[in-house]
């Protein structure tokens, strides 16, 4: 019997950058899958079956079969076990920490940055509003970390792709994307990681107006 795809919940405005991860996830590694959006503003996330079945009532939250979970890291790590080839994560253990690493920090920290430079800059309009000092730190932080990450030289952050350089360069084009001063071979990483093809599956979705 032909599994049944798997269902993908984002945001109605597709601006979740957890949800983005999923699905570019579940493209690369070429998983048929239905893309369903859930209401956030209305509330849609802490009603009904949404509720129940993503447990944490947030997007993303993956559907497969009669196992249903939410929190995109989580999500990627099932993807990974579950079909392993193309792979998300580096083959190496020390490696994958690391990814897993940075993906951990991109969703725990740089909170200024997240607030002042939401998703709607990135995948609607960019704001005039300039960065609070605080912002500024955290935008500091952010480029000495990436730097670090970066020091080899390659156009990914582990020799080869991994979702890792997604999540990063969604941070990263937060600044990039809205005019701020980003140094220039970080400008040039987060351009490299947006041109590629799964990533801009979910950049050029059709989106409602705010």
């Amino acid at each position: 019997m032909p599994r049944k795809p798997m269902l993908l919940f984002a945001d109605a405005q597709y601006t979740s950058p957890y949800a983005m991860s999923v699905f570019v996830a579940l493209t690369e590694k070429r998983i048929p899958f239905e893309l369903k959006t859930i209401d956030l503003d209305a509330g849609a996330n802490r009603e009904g079956d949404y509720a129940t079945r993503s447990l944490t009532q947030r997007v993303p939250t993956l559907v497969d079969g009669d196992f249903a979970l939410s929190e995109s890291s989580a999500i990627t790590e099932y993807l990974e076990e579950l079909r392993p080839d193309p792979a998300l994560y580096p083959a190496d253990l020390k490696t994958r920490a690391r990814a897993r690493q940075v993906q951990a920090w991109i969703r725990s920290d740089l909170l200024p940055i997240r607030q002042e430079r939401s998703t709607n800059v990135v995948f609607y309009a960019p704001t005039d509003a300039p960065l609070s000092a605080a912002a500024q730190q955290a935008a500091g932080k952010l480029f000495k970390a990436a730097d670090a990450l970066l020091a080899h030289g390659g156009d990914h952050l582990f020799g080869s792709w991994t979702i890792a350089d997604v999540d990063l360069a969604v941070m990263l084009n937060r600044l990039v994307l809205n005019g701020d001063d980003v140094p220039a071979a970080l400008r040039a990483y987060a351009t490299r990681q947006w041109e590629r093809e799964s990533v801009q599956g979910w950049v050029t979705l059709q989106r409602p107006p705010l």
